[in-house]
């Protein structure tokens, strides 16, 4: 029997939408404004690549601990603390005289991102029934490409000049949010959440109990492996999209366009291959196609140098594909034997504690193997690999199909 969802519940995810919209705008801020920072700071090439960087190393280490707090504290108070967290790191960063100060709190940025990325999939979870999850998951994700995309397509371009440079835009932004967290703690105060009071203690066997059964759970691992490789090719991919179409000889404006290609192929396959599995209850067929479409999208952007229409196909073709993955990734925890709802922020914490590794990977990889090569095929014939290891793995997991 489907359990009724009440109108509270649609406004938190409403909000929790808006809450990844705030964070990817903060997040993606720094990137948007690189280069008057590094001139203002005094950066030096490294120095600007480590403080790009810096969020998803962050996740590295912080990610299973987040993941088991938010098990404990519940969503609101995740995704609540989180905003407060990275609303208050990002507005200082505005005053950041020199790299060490402008590092430390772009870390902090990375500790509230943790709040946001594994209390949304814990709320949903807790008020949405499982045939549901899917499709309420793709409404968070898609605030989140949202507001990637407004940080460089109104940040920089609108805000930057009407505000008075890039110190002004990072402070009214981060107070913006903290106004948004009043916003998100009165619009959440009448929430239900499933399992609300399960016995989680923040005791040392609670914790260790709740790692283990994670952690042992065999198609936890092989969903680590599918978000390792959908983070190897998301940030690889998107690293060096413009960079690959530039070598190509297309004009620098044009090949940045192929970033809002990409991610509007994001938001097709968000919108449209999750909530197809929630109404077919076909995960694993949902992640295969995703896989499949990152390996001949990627295989179509390799073979079609000399036309970029083609090539533009390819990279749509990817984005759905990546779409697609986002929110399974997070919804597909909460329907796992021994994991279900009251394990997912632990559950999710574990994919991208592991899995931004391979978000370091993909653009290091791309890179690296260009230096060697002298070319970008090595490193696109390596996305289309993970892209086949998503697609096979995703076959061979069980019990997510109901």
């Amino acid at each position: 029997m489907t359990r009724t969802v009440d109108r509270w519940s649609y406004l938190a995810l409403a909000l929790g939408s808006a809450s990844y919209g705030c964070l990817l705008f903060v997040w993606f801020l720094l990137p948007a404004f690189l280069s008057p920072v590094i001139e203002d700071l005094g950066l030096s090439g490294w120095q600007a690549g480590v403080l790009v960087g810096a969020v998803p190393l962050t996740y590295i280490p912080l990610s299973l601990v987040s993941g088991l707090a938010i098990d404990r504290v519940g969503p609101r108070w995740g995704v609540g603390l989180g905003l407060l967290i990275f609303g208050a790191a990002g507005a200082a960063r505005g005053f950041a005289p020199d790299f060490p100060w402008m590092l430390a709190l772009t870390l902090l940025v990375g500790v509230g991102a943790t709040g946001i990325t594994f209390g949304l999939p814990k709320l949903v979870a807790a008020l949405f029934p499982p045939e549901r999850i899917g499709s309420a998951s793709t409404v968070y994700v898609l605030g989140s490409y949202a507001g990637s995309a407004s940080a460089f397509a109104i940040g920089r371009p609108v805000l930057g000049p009407a505000l008075g440079g890039w110190r002004p835009v990072f402070v009214r932004s981060g107070l913006a949010v903290l106004a948004f967290a009043v916003v998100w703690f009165l619009g959440t105060a009448r929430i239900t959440p499933r399992d609300a009071d399960d016995g989680r203690t923040f005791s040392i066997g609670s914790l260790r109990e709740d790692a283990g059964r994670v952690l042992s759970n065999r198609s936890m691992a092989l969903l680590v492996a599918i978000g390792t490789a959908y983070l190897l090719v998301n940030h690889g991919l998107q690293g060096w999209l413009v960079t690959v179409f530039e070598s190509r000889g297309v004009r620098p404006a044009l090949a940045g366009l192929t970033t809002t290609v990409l991610v509007a192929g994001q938001a097709v396959g968000a919108l449209s291959i999750p909530p197809l599995s929630d109404r077919l209850s076909a995960r694993r067929q949902a992640v295969v196609l995703s896989g499949a479409l990152v390996t001949g999208g990627t295989t179509i952007l390799l073979l079609s140098e000399s036309t970029l229409s083609i090539a533009a196909g390819g990279i749509v073709a990817v984005g759905i594909g990546l779409g697609g993955i986002g929110p399974l990734l997070r919804a597909i925890p909460v329907e796992l034997e021994g994991i279900g709802p009251g394990l997912t922020a632990t559950a999710v914490g574990f994919v991208f504690a592991v899995g931004e590794v391979g978000g370091f990977l993909g653009p290091f990889l791309v890179g690296s193997l260009r230096d060697a090569t002298g070319s970008f095929v090595p490193g696109l014939g390596a996305i289309a690999l993970a892209g086949l290891t998503i697609a096979v793995t995703g076959w061979r997991m069980t019990g997510v199909d109901s």
